[in-house]
Parts: C-alpha cells; sequence; structure tokens
C-alpha cells in the first residue's frame, strides 16, 4: 500500500478552501463600443465590485486571507508527522510481516483520516467566516445604496455584470464605494467555530 499524505491531505484542504475570495478584481464594464443615449431614472451598480473595493470588502479580503493561512499552517503541522511516519514505514516495510504492515498501514490510514477531517473542517469554518462577513457589508451596504440611488435620481437599477452593451454614464458603483467607505471603513472578525462533525 502506497501512502501518498502530502497530496490527499493537500487536494483536500484545497477542496475544502474552495469558494474563498483571492484577491477579487473588479468586473469590468461591458466594452462593447455599442454607447447609445443615457437612458434617464436607469442605473446600472455591481454589488462584486462595491464588495470588492470598499475598504471593508478590502479589510475582510486581507484577514480571511490571514485566517486561511493560519488553518493551512495547523494542517502542515498537523501532516508533517504523518508524513514522517509513513516514510518509516515505507523504509521498514520488507522487514514486517504482512500482519504487521498491515496493522501500520491501518493505524496510518486513520492518522490520514483524522488529519482530512480536520482540513475540510477548517474549511467549513473558513467558508463560514467568508459568508458571515459578505452578509455583514451587504447588510450596511444595503441603505448606502438606496441613499445614492434615491440622490441619482434612479427609478431602475439594473446589475452592470448583466449589461451586454449600452451607455453606462448611470452607473452608480463608484458613489456607492465612497459612501460604504465613509460609513464602514473597516471590519474586524475571527474565524467561526463550528461544531465538529461526527
Amino acid at each position: 500500500m502506497t501512502f501518498r499524505i502530502h497530496s490527499l491531505i493537500a487536494v483536500s484542504f484545497l477542496a475544502a478552501l474552495a469558494g474563498l475570495p483571492a484577491h477579487a478584481q473588479t468586473p469590468a464594464a461591458p466594452q462593447t463600443g455599442l454607447g447609445g443615449p443615457v437612458i434617464a431614472g436607469v442605473c446600472l451598480m455591481s454589488r462584486e465590485a462595491v464588495l470588492v473595493n470598499s475598504k471593508a470588502g478590502v479589510a475582510a479580503t486581507a484577514r480571511l486571507q490571514q485566517l486561511t493561512t493560519e488553518a493551512q499552517t495547523e494542517i502542515v503541522n498537523l501532516r508533517k508527522p504523518v508524513e514522517l511516519e509513513a516514510e518509516a514505514l515505507r523504509k521498514e516495510q520488507a522487514k514486517l510481516s504482512a500482519e504487521q504492515l498491515a496493522t501500520r498501514q491501518k493505524a496510518l490510514g486513520q492518522k490520514l483520516q483524522t488529519v482530512q477531517i480536520q482540513a475540510e473542517h477548517r474549511g467549513r469554518e473558513i467558508e463560514a467566516t467568508r459568508q458571515k462577513v459578505l452578509d455583514k457589508i451587504s447588510t450596511e451596504a444595503q441603505p448606502v445604496i438606496a441613499s445614492v440611488y434615491k440622490a441619482k435620481g434612479c427609478g431602475l437599477l439594473v446589475d452592470r455584470n448583466s449589461v451586454l452593451g449600452g451607455n453606462l454614464t448611470n452607473d452608480i458603483t463608484a458613489s456607492v464605494v465612497a459612501a460604504l467607505d465613509t460609513k464602514l471603513s473597516t471590519v474586524t472578525f475571527n474565524r467561526e467555530v463550528l461544531p465538529v462533525s461526527q
């Protein structure tokens, strides 16, 4: 039985952490050259750009990256002794009876499973943290969006990311980011602690 502990744990940890915001870029407005007249009362906004470019969004991304790095370090530290034990077993396996080898492989497999479970658990906690902080920023942004919407005389707000072309003069994204920065300049939070699944 061959143990590929490092790759198995790395894959499971990366899978568990999938969906974390990695320095997201601002979605660009469509560059179709379609232009056209300004449509009074129709405004555009990118919620993603608000979340990514606001001061609170930048702070949240940095903190989530820090928490992710801490979780990864924890898993690496749990993984090291299992890797050393697997390497020792590989070197000794010729000297062991089939029964001894099977017993040690089984014990090593259980240790590997424990590390994988911990990696997946940390991934779920990071994802829960990410969702909670995004919800907080979104909640704070909602009245700001409503205020800018009213101040700009909007009668309809369209997701900028869905627009295929046209005159984008009434894009209120930057105004919302500026107003949100005044209201909420940063966010602080710790990793959510979830109950361990059995």
